[in-house]
C-alpha cells in the first residue's frame, strides 16, 4: 500500500510538471494583436480628456495598463515606423528622413521574421511604409485583407490593424456637419482661435470619435473568434498629431502618444499591474520590437537599441527616450529631443529655420494657412507667432507646468543643471548611436552606393566626435566661434565643412571674414558643401556669386541635392526670380503629379516667383 501510494504522489509529481510546461509553454506564445491609430496625441477620455468621445478606448483601459509616458520617436509616420519594425533608431541606419529609401544591413531583420521562425502567424492590415526597402520575409500576409484567422489551427499569431480615419489627410476637405462643437474645442495655447482652426480642431474630435468605433469593431471580432481571452492586445498611435506644430515638429504634441495594453487574465503575470492601473514608466517607440520578443519567449538581437519593457526580458526602466526630427517631405531641418519624467530638451541643428516653413502636404488643412495669415496680420501672441520665427539653438520645457511647450527655460539661470544634465544626455546617445543626421543628404545617398549607411556612420570616414563638436559650435551661433569656423571650412573632410559653412550661414552678416574662403568652396567637391558655402555667401549679401552654385546643383543627378539647392532659393525670397528658368528647366519632361520632392518643392517655387511682381 505504502509503494502504492508512493506511485501515486511521484504520479502527481510528473503530471504537474507536465502541465506546469505546458503552461509556460502557452504563456510563452501568447497571441498579440497591436491596433494602431493615425495621427493623434492622447485625446481620450482616459487620459483626461472631457472633450473627447472616446467611450471604447475608455472602458478598454480600464481593461488595461495606461502607459502615461509613451513617446514616438519621430513626429511623423515612416520614421516611427523603421523604429518598430527594426528596433534600431533610424538616425543610426539612414532612414530618419521622410520616405527614405535607404537599405539597411543584412543583419537587420523586421521583427515578425523572428516570430515567424518561433511558430507565429504574422499579418499587417495594411500599411507597412517603413522607410527602408522592404523585406518580403516580415509577414505571412500583409493587406488590406490580412487577417490572423487564416492561420493553422493552434497557431499562436501577431497581427497588426492600422487605421487611418484620423489621418490629417481627413481635414483637407472641411465637413459641414460636426459632432463637435467648434466653439467649444479646446485649443492648445500656440494656436489662435480662427474659425478654420476651431473647425479643424472640432472635426478631428469627430475623426478621434470615429477611430475609436472602428476600434471597437477590431476587438469584437476577437470576442466573437474566442480569442480575446488568450490575447494581449496594445493600442497606440504612430505618433501625436495632427493640426500645425504637432506631427513633424519635436514637442509633446508629435511624440507623446496613448499607450493601452490588455492582458488576459491567462497572461495577467505578463502585466505591469492590475487591469485599471497606471504606469508612468518612460517607454519608447525603440522598446516595442524588443518587448514583442520578450512576451514571446523570444531571444533578443544584440543589434536592437530599444529595451524590452515588458516579459521575461524586461529591462530596468530607462532616464530617458530620444526623439528625432529629419527631413519632412521637401522641407530639410534637423532637430534633436530627450525627454526624462519632468523636462523636455530639443537641440536645434539649423535654429535659422523657421519651424513654419511651407510644406505642400501640411498646408492643405484649412487651419494653416488661416494661422499663417494672422501672424502675418499681426494679431498673434508671442506663443502663438513662435512658429513662425527663427528657432532658438535650444529648448527646455518641464512638462507639469507647460504641457504646451510654450515656455522655453533654456535661457532661465535657474534651470541650468537641468540643461546641461539633458544636453549630455544628448551628446551621448548621438555618439552611441552613431547618429548619421550630421550628413547632409544628398552625400547620405553617395555614401550609400555598395553599402549602408549603418555601415559609413561607424567607419572612419564618419569621425563622429569631431563632427558633433563643430555641429554644436556652428549651430549656436556665436561670433567669438568665427576663426575655428574659418579653419574647419578647409578639414579634410567635406561633413566638417558642410557644417562650418552652415555656421557662417546661422552668422549671416557676422562672418563676413570667412567669405574668401567661403567663395573657395563655391565649386567643393560635396555637392552638399557647395549649396551651404552659396548660402552663406547668399547671407553676406553675394548673391551673383551664390546663384551659379545653385543653378548648377539643380542640375545634379541626385534628387537631393536638388532638393537642398531649391531649399535655399525659397528663402532667396525675390532674388530667386533671376533663377526662374532654370528652375523651370528642372521640372521639363518630368510628371508633375510625381511625388517626388523636389517636384513638388520646384512646382511650388516656380507657383510663387511666377506671381511675384
Amino acid at each position: 500500500m505504502k509503494l502504492y501510494l508512493t506511485y501515486l504522489f511521484f504520479l502527481f509529481i510528473f503530471f504537474l510538471s507536465v502541465a506546469c510546461q505546458q503552461e509556460n509553454k502557452e504563456v510563452a506564445h501568447p497571441n498579440i494583436v497591436w491596433i494602431v491609430s493615425e495621427d493623434n496625441s492622447p485625446l481620450l477620455g482616459c487620459y483626461g480628456d472631457t472633450f473627447a468621445t472616446t467611450p471604447v478606448l475608455d472602458k478598454f483601459a480600464s481593461q488595461g495598463i495606461v502607459y502615461e509616458n509613451a513617446f514616438a520617436s519621430a513626429p511623423v509616420c515612416a520614421p516611427t515606423r523603421s523604429t518598430l519594425i527594426t528596433g534600431v533608431y533610424p538616425p543610426s541606419m539612414g532612414t530618419q528622413h521622410m520616405r527614405s529609401e535607404n537599405p539597411i544591413p543584412d543583419f537587420i531583420q523586421f521583427f515578425p521574421h523572428y516570430l515567424r521562425e518561433a511558430g507565429y502567424y504574422c499579418t499587417n492590415n495594411s500599411k507597412k511604409d517603413y522607410n527602408t526597402v522592404d523585406q518580403s520575409n516580415a509577414w505571412d500576409e500583409s493587406s488590406n485583407q490580412a487577417t490572423y484567422k487564416n492561420r493553422k489551427p493552434g497557431q499562436p499569431f501577431f497581427a497588426i490593424f492600422n487605421l487611418t480615419v484620423s489621418h490629417e489627410s481627413s481635414l483637407h476637405t472641411p465637413l459641414d456637419t460636426l459632432k463637435h462643437d467648434p466653439e467649444k474645442v479646446p485649443i492648445p495655447a500656440y494656436h489662435p482661435r480662427t474659425p478654420e482652426m476651431k473647425h479643424d480642431w472640432a472635426q478631428y474630435y469627430d475623426k478621434i470619435e470615429t477611430m475609436d468605433q472602428q476600434v471597437g469593431k477590431i476587438l469584437s471580432e476577437l470576442k466573437e473568434a474566442g480569442l480575446a481571452d488568450s490575447t494581449i492586445v496594445f493600442y497606440y498611435s504612430d505618433h501625436g498629431g495632427v493640426l500645425g506644430r504637432s506631427k513633424r515638429f519635436l514637442f509633446e504634441s508629435g511624440l507623446h502618444v496613448p499607450l493601452l495594453i490588455r492582458f488576459p487574465e491567462k497572461y495577467k503575470d505578463l502585466a505591469p499591474g492590475k487591469p485599471g492601473t497606471r504606469t508612468d514608466r518612460l517607454v519608447s517607440f525603440l522598446d516595442f520590437a524588443p518587448t514583442i520578443l520578450s512576451l514571446c519567449g523570444i531571444d533578443i538581437p544584440d543589434y536592437m537599441q530599444g529595451e524590452a519593457f515588458l516579459g521575461n526580458q524586461q529591462k530596468p526602466e530607462p532616464e530617458y527616450v530620444y526623439n528625432f526630427r529629419g527631413r519632412m517631405d521637401e522641407v530639410y531641418d534637423m532637430s534633436r529631443s530627450v525627454r526624462n519624467k519632468q523636462f523636455r530638451y530639443t537641440r536645434n541643428y539649423m535654429p535659422h529655420r523657421i519651424y513654419g516653413q511651407y510644406l505642400e502636404y501640411l498646408w492643405r488643412a484649412p487651419s494653416m494657412p488661416s494661422w499663417e495669415r494672422a501672424y502675418k496680420a499681426g494679431t498673434l501672441n508671442k506663443a502663438q507667432s513662435a512658429f513662425w520665427e527663427p528657432k532658438p539653438a535650444e529648448e527646455l520645457y518641464e512638462i507639469a507646468t507647460d504641457s504646451d511647450n510654450v515656455h522655453n527655460l533654456a535661457d532661465n539661470p535657474e534651470y541650468e543643471p537641468v540643461l546641461e544634465e539633458m544636453r549630455k544626455a544628448n551628446t551621448a546617445w548621438l555618439k552611441k548611436t552613431h547618429d548619421s543626421g550630421f550628413l547632409p543628404e544628398g552625400e547620405m545617398i553617395r555614401q550609400a552606393a555598395g553599402s549602408t549607411i549603418y555601415e559609413f556612420a561607424r567607419a572612419d570616414q564618419y569621425p563622429i566626435e569631431a563632427i558633433i563638436e563643430t555641429a554644436n559650435m556652428a549651430t549656436l551661433g556665436h561670433a567669438e566661434n568665427l576663426d575655428k569656423l574659418i579653419e574647419k571650412l578647409d578639414d579634410p573632410n567635406g561633413i566638417i565643412r558642410y557644417w562650418a559653412a552652415t555656421g557662417c550661414v546661422i552668422l549671416g552678416k557676422k562672418a563676413k571674414e570667412a567669405q574668401p574662403v567661403l567663395e573657395k568652396h563655391l565649386n567643393d567637391p560635396v555637392p552638399d558643401v557647395a549649396i551651404a558655402t552659396a548660402e552663406a555667401l547668399y547671407e553676406l549679401g553675394e548673391t551673383k556669386k551664390a546663384i551659379p552654385t545653385l543653378e548648377k546643383a539643380l542640375r545634379h543627378s541626385n534628387e537631393k541635392v536638388r532638393l537642398h539647392a531649391l531649399n535655399i532659393f525659397r528663402l532667396m525670397d525675390q532674388n530667386a526670380a533671376q533663377s526662374l528658368k532654370s528652375i523651370t528647366a528642372m521640372t521639363e519632361g518630368r510628371d508633375h503629379e510625381s511625388n517626388d520632392y523636389d517636384m513638388r518643392a520646384a512646382l511650388y517655387l516656380i507657383e510663387q516667383l511666377s506671381h511675384k511682381p
